[in-house]
């Protein structure tokens, strides 16, 4: 059985992006406390009921009465659960502003070397299909126009929004 919204108004309160007890769960567990607790992957895990809930999903419910398949971080950081950090989207659009892969070469999301040709490749993925934006002698004009493609693509789920036109 999942949890509910009026489960949660019962069971906590909200306050900075934290759900605090309004109840003594256990000995370990007291009115007052912050609930949950900094997992290995990077997201604060709540247990209730023997089940354990993500707690970006816990506070979405909270708020809003419902859970979508996907929530985003807009900003990128998987603890900063306040709700206005916290949107409904979908799998594609959560991972369109996914941090920077861990094995990419270039410091640069959607901009690899290609060895054969010499050129730095952009590429923009949409829905589980990648479309090449173009080959590239200069790596900084192939970052521009990665920041420019996927912007304009991604639109506000983009992981470079606010940069290019001045902004940074």
């Amino acid at each position: 059985m999942e949890v509910t919204q009026s489960q949660l108004h019962e069971l906590f309160d909200y306050k900075d992006g934290n759900l605090i007890w309004k109840v003594d769960k256990s000995p370990q567990v007291k009115v007052g406390d912050i609930a949950g607790y900094l997992s290995q992957i990077g997201y604060i895990y709540i247990g209730i009921d023997g089940k354990l809930y993500r707690a970006h999903r816990l506070i979405y419910l909270y708020h809003n009465g419902y859970l979508p398949l996907s929530i985003d971080h807009i900003d990128g950081n998987k603890t900063n659960n306040k709700i206005k950090n916290l949107r409904s989207a979908t799998t594609s659009q959560n991972q369109m502003n996914s941090k920077i892969n861990t094995r990419n070469t270039s410091g640069i999301k959607g901009v690899v070397w290609h060895k054969r040709d010499k050129k730095w490749i952009v590429r923009v993925r949409v829905k589980s299909k990648t479309y090449c934006i173009g080959y590239f002698d200069d790596k900084e004009l192939a970052k521009a126009s990665a920041i420019e493609a996927t912007n304009k693509i991604h639109k506000e789920f983009s992981s470079y929004k606010g940069v290019l036109n001045g902004k940074s």
